[in-house]
């Protein structure tokens, strides 16, 4: 979920930077890519997977 929710940030800061739409400071499609980066990091190291490890 995490990984398609960063795609979705990527598209949207892709826009932003090929339509030359101006933002305000925080919407910048450098920030939009950033928190795209963050959500891949978590979705890469595992976080909020759903999977529990099995125990015996």
């Amino acid at each position: 979920m995490l990984g398609i929710a960063a795609a979705v940030l990527f598209f949207i800061a892709f826009l932003i930077n090929a339509a030359d739409i101006a933002t305000n400071e925080v919407f910048t499609s450098v920030n939009v890519m950033l928190i795209g980066l963050a959500l891949l990091a978590l979705h890469v190291s595992g976080v909020a997977n759903g999977r529990r490890p099995h125990r015996r």
